[in-house]
């Protein structure tokens, strides 16, 4: 019978794809005045040089071999994302400020490097609490 238990890989990366859009959502929240809010139809073309740089750094990093991984694979993972994605918008014709530079620098590691970092101290708690006496 297969199973249908999504692999860690693939949820790891699901993960990182959502928290990359909500940072393009919180982007447009703040700075468009778009009546359909950070969803509305300017979100794609906010959330795409990230999106496209994420896979790009996975791919890079080889994160389905670790995906939980901080340093191995989080670190090269936002990196990319932040290094490529910056890349991406400026040839498509999107603003890089310096500000927007560093906001996404930090909000990025906060979110790529800080959900696998709380992974890895509940994964380790798990153990700690699972080892016999």
């Amino acid at each position: 019978m297969p199973s249908t238990r999504r692999s860690p890989a693939a949820l790891a990366l699901l993960v990182d794809a959502v928290l990359v859009t909500v940072f393009a959502a919180i982007g447009r929240a703040t700075h468009d005045g778009d009546v359909l809010g950070p969803f509305g139809s300017g979100l794609a073309t906010t959330a795409w040089p990230f999106l496209v740089a994420l896979l790009v750094g996975w791919l890079v990093s080889r994160a389905w071999r670790g995906p939980v991984a901080l340093v191995r694979t989080g670190l090269p993972v936002w990196a990319v994302t932040v290094i490529l994605g910056m890349v991406l918008r400026a040839v498509s014709g999107q603003g890089v400020a310096v500000a927007f530079v560093i906001v996404a620098a930090v909000t990025l590691a906060l979110f790529l490097l800080g959900w696998r970092g709380i992974a890895r101290l509940i994964g380790r708690g798990r153990r700690t609490a699972t080892r016999p006496l």
